[in-house]
This record gives C-alpha cells, sequence and structure tokens, in this order.
C-alpha cells in the first residue's frame, strides 16, 4: 500500500476527479489498484491511496494516464491501523468531483509520574489507575470523534479529522481527571501533546511522521493537567472558542528546528 503527495495549486475538484478516472483506466497495465484520494482546494494539495507491486508502477500510471507526478511517494506500514488515523476513507463513484483534506491532528496522553507512583503503590495499584486514565480517555474520544490509534503503555495516542474537537476532547480529559482527583486517595494527573499535519510531507518517510513526533514531544514537556498544542492548531482553531498561552519556542527532543509551543487555557468544571 502506498500514499503519494501531489502539490497542485489551483487545480479544481472537477479536474482532479477527470485525471483519477485516468489513472483507473491505466492502472490494471501496471497491476495497480488507486482506492481513494484526499483534496485540499485551500493550498492545493492531493493524496491518493494506491496498492500495487512497487513505488515505481505507483508513479507509472500517473506517468502515462496523465502525466502529473506526485513530489512524494511512501509505502505505508501494513502494521499502522490506516482508518484509525484517516477516520472514514472517501467513498465517491469515479468520477465525481469532491474535496476531503488530508489533516489530521494527532494527540498524545501520559501519565505523570508513572514510574514513581509504581515504585511507591506497587504494580497492581499502579495498573488501576491506568485503567482510570484508559476509560476516561476512551469516553472523551467517543464523544468528539476520535480514534485510538495505540496505547503506548502509560498513555494512548489518537487521531482526530477535526483539529477543534481535538483540542474539546483534550480539555474534556483534563476536566473529568480534575473532578476524579477531587474525590480521590491517590491523584491521576495527565499532559497531553496536539499537533496537526497531512498524511505525507517532502521531509520524512512516515505516514504523519511529523505531526506524530510533535504532538509525542510536546505531550514529553507539558507538566501534570497541562495541554501544549503546536502553532498549525492554534492556526487551525482561529474563531473557535478556545483559548492559548503563548509560551514560546523550545528544543525538542528530535526536531531539527525549535517549536512553537501554545498551552490550552482550561478551567474545572464548576
Amino acid at each position: 500500500m502506498f500514499i503519494d503527495r501531489h502539490d497542485a495549486p489551483g487545480i479544481t475538484a472537477e479536474e482532479l476527479a477527470a485525471l483519477h478516472v485516468l489513472d483507473l483506466e491505466t492502472q490494471q497495465r501496471y497491476g495497480v489498484e488507486y482506492h481513494t484520494y484526499w483534496f485540499d482546494p485551500a493550498d492545493g494539495t492531493v493524496f491518493c491511496l494506491a496498492e500495487g507491486p512497487s513505488r515505481t508502477a505507483v508513479e507509472e500510471v500517473h506517468r502515462a494516464s496523465h502525466g502529473a507526478l506526485a513530489s512524494t511517494i511512501i509505502e505505508i506500514d501494513q502494521n499502522l491501523p490506516l482508518n484509525a488515523l484517516f477516520g472514514a476513507l472517501p467513498t465517491h463513484p469515479p468520477g465525481t468531483a469532491y474535496t476531503a483534506p488530508g489533516m489530521r491532528a494527532i494527540v498524545f496522553t501520559d501519565i505523570c509520574g508513572s514510574v514513581a507512583q509504581t515504585r511507591e503503590l506497587g504494580d497492581e495499584a499502579h495498573l488501576e489507575i491506568l485503567r482510570e486514565h484508559d476509560a476516561i480517555v476512551r469516553r472523551e474520544l467517543a464523544s468528539h470523534g476520535g480514534r485510538e490509534i495505540k496505547h503506548t503503555g502509560d498513555g494512548i495516542m489518537a487521531a482526530f479529522t477535526s483539529i477543534s474537537a481535538a483540542v474539546v476532547f483534550a480539555i474534556e480529559v483534563q476536566r473529568a481527571l480534575a473532578q476524579r482527583n477531587d474525590q480521590a486517595s491517590t491523584p491521576l494527573h495527565v499532559s497531553v501533546g496536539i499537533s496537526a499535519g497531512e498524511p505525507v510531507t517532502d521531509d520524512d518517510n512516515d505516514l504523519f511522521g511529523a505531526a506524530v513526533q510533535l504532538a509525542a514531544r510536546l505531550c514529553d514537556v507539558a507538566c501534570a493537567g497541562e495541554i501544549h498544542a503546536s502553532l498549525a492548531v492554534r492556526e487551525l482553531c482561529v474563531g473557535k472558542p478556545i483559548t492559548f498561552e503563548d509560551r514560546g519556542t523550545v528544543v525538542l527532543k528530535g526536531i531539527s528546528e525549535p517549536a512553537q509551543i501554545y498551552a490550552v487555557t482550561w478551567q474545572p468544571e464548576p
């Protein structure tokens, strides 16, 4: 399975639908099947999902059918939960013009001080706290349209089609934890990191690789009860009733350039 990226500013949904039909008419020659595509007319980005014997075969379909080649093609790890990362895949009759941006929010939660807590309370008590975390996070994922990608041991990685829904999810998780802590003898504190990105960039060879790495690092540097968001998340939430606090730029492990961090402000339910 492969996904590619095209930068085609100015292309229309109708023009793209016609190019996709040409791909479908040509694909059999190369043993390829183009399943679907995502299109964001705002910046002209197109991402095609295809199955075939090689990256070269996938590229040759585009070359032979219309000549509009991708800037990047990556092979998708078969173990990645594609539907969880993207949500429902676009399914439209060939030739149907549509838009479906590929931008997604990636979210990480992490229980703060889990190692020390395990030493202090023991494995069974820590597992009980972990189960509480999982129940709260999964409940809020279901309520806000999020999809669990994987359990990280002391947290959960999730994806959202709506960037603002990801932020609201994080706020509601922290509010639920605050309410839980008011009534519990053992506190449960969680940090959250949120980033947003497209499935394929020219800088990495992993599906949502840059967004996943940034969200994980934002979570790492967040303190108990904090929600850290990237610049892209803040910009994509403009006009929403969400408040961000500028925390400046921070050098994050594994990321070449300093990252701008915004803390999402939230208050416990009265």
